[in-house]
């Protein structure tokens, strides 16, 4: 029954178009080759215009790292593709080892900040003991937490660097379950997990935290490349709440996976704003030119924390929906949250 389970509910990602098909992923490959060899060339030419020796030239080179859900392997449809390019000066990068302490010796904190998104991925994959297991798991709790309205590090909630690590923690704790055991132990562990005790992963190469509780944080995921460093979260009171509700949502469904009238569909259903509150607050942005729009959409997402603070203020608590809508019958350029 456990494993009709776990088929199922792969079945309901491929359906929802949470898995790219074979062509999408060769086109992905594609454009990343085709840049990687656009980024080459334009180090190369760098290396010429600065009169370099020949020799020096012919060895010039640079790389392309992929990170976020492509780098996870857990991107959708979709998804985008979040990559960093690696030119340091005049140096030869290919099949670069990040996790290689020579490598991160000189970096600066530029440098290092680019980095980061990166190491915390190939440490993530180093780090799960089922690889493919992780990541159908992974394309489980995002599609779960876009649904009920936690996902979105700028509104607040949780990002894709958060689950993927609170994912890869439960496939530490449970190596041997299927995905559906997998998805219930994720809502049972973090549903009564004591925050703000720190999640972090499991690494016999770093030294464990010395201090049990990062009190600055409501929800402390740790890196997984650092002894120290946190994942940068936005969370405040009233979405520490609303996180912490849906943890405890999907445990309530999720713990008697053998009932015979178990249904994916009612932990994944979309969470009802409408009939959940009676007051809202819309925030309407337009501009003459398109162009001019997403550099304000930017900049009014960036303040998003700011006005839920204030907004806590007032109210006590809210719940932001991190959904972006366009009216139809408007013709300018805009976006509603």
């Amino acid at each position: 029954m456990k494993e009709e389970r776990s088929l199922s509910l792969l079945q309901l990602m491929v359906n929802e178009g949470l898995v790219p098909s074979l062509e999408e992923e060769e086109n992905r490959k594609t454009v990343i080759e085709k840049l990687k060899q656009i980024v080459v060339a334009w180090v190369k030419r760098v290396a010429w215009q600065r009169r370099l020796p020949k020799q020096d030239i012919a060895v010039t080179s640079a790389t392309l790292l992929t990170y976020g859900s492509y780098g996870l392997g857990v991107h959708g449809s979709e998804s985008d593709i979040d990559a960093l390019c690696v030119g340091p000066y005049f140096a030869t990068m290919v099949n670069l080892d990040i996790l290689n302490p020579v490598f991160l010796r000189d970096i600066d904190e530029t440098g290092w900040k680019s980095l980061s998104r990166v190491l915390a991925n190939t440490q993530i994959c180093r780090l799960v003991p089922d690889l493919k297991k992780f990541q159908s798991m992974l394309r489980c709790v995002k599609f779960w937490a876009k649904r009920r309205g936690v996902y979105g590090n700028l509104n607040g909630f949780l990002g894709g660097i958060h689950l993927a690590i609170l994912a890869a923690f439960v496939c530490q704790c449970d190596p041997f379950v299927g995905l559906s055991a997998l998805i219930s132990h994720f809502f049972k562990k973090f549903a009564f997990w004591p925050w703000p005790r720190p999640v972090e992963l499991q690494d016999e190469t770093l030294h464990p935290t010395l201090n049990p509780t990062e009190t600055r944080l409501y929800m402390p995921i740790r890196l997984p490349f650092s002894s120290y460093e946190y994942c940068h979260s936005n969370i405040t009171k009233s979405t520490f709440y609303k996180i912490r509700t849906e943890f405890l949502r999907g445990h309530n469904l999720t713990k008697d996976l053998l009932k015979f009238d178990f249904d994916w569909h009612n932990v994944l259903e979309p969470f009802p704003y409408t009939k959940k509150y009676a007051w809202f607050l819309k925030i309407f942005l337009s501009a003459s030119k398109q162009d001019e729009l997403g550099d304000w959409v930017g900049w009014i997402k960036s303040r998003f924390c700011c006005l839920l603070f204030k907004l806590e203020e007032v109210q006590g608590l809210c719940d932001p929906n991190p959904a972006e809508y366009i009216d139809v019958n408007i013709a300018d350029p805009h976006v509603i949250f």
